[in-house]
C-alpha cells in the first residue's frame, strides 16, 4: 500500500547548511513507520536524485537518527545563497520535492 510523506510525517523541512549545501530533514510521526521506512530502504541517493534532477553522485550523504525518528539529507543548493537569482536566501522552501513521495508500507 502506497503512503503519501504527508501522512507519515511531522515534518518536512530545509535549511541551508553553509551557502553552498542544503539540508532536508524528514521527522516522521513514530518510531514504527520511522523503521519501516528505514527498513524498506526506499529512501535513498537515488530517490532524492530524481526528485531534485541531480546525480546520485551529488547527494552528499543521508543520516538516519533513531532518537528523533529523523533522516537528513545533505546536498549542494543549485545555486549559492545570495548569488544573483538565488530566490530562496534560507534554503526554507527547497524541501517541496519532498512532498510528491509515496512509500510502500
Amino acid at each position: 500500500m502506497k503512503r503519501s510523506i504527508r501522512e507519515l510525517a511531522r515534518v518536512v523541512r530545509s535549511k541551508n547548511a553553509g551557502p553552498y549545501e542544503l539540508v532536508l530533514d524528514i521527522l516522521f510521526k513514530d518510531s514504527e513507520i520511522y523503521s519501516r521506512i528505514k527498513e524498506s530502504e526506499q529512501f535513498n541517493k537515488e530517490l532524492i536524485a530524481k526528485l531534485y534532477k541531480i546525480e546520485p553522485e551529488r547527494v552528499h550523504s543521508i543520516v538516519w537518527f533513531d532518537p528523533a525518528n529523523a533522516v537528513k539529507v545533505v546536498m549542494p543548493r543549485s545555486i549559492v545563497s545570495g548569488a544573483i537569482g538565488d530566490t530562496d536566501v534560507y534554503g526554507a522552501q527547497q524541501h517541496a520535492p519532498l512532498l510528491k513521495i509515496e512509500f510502500n508500507i
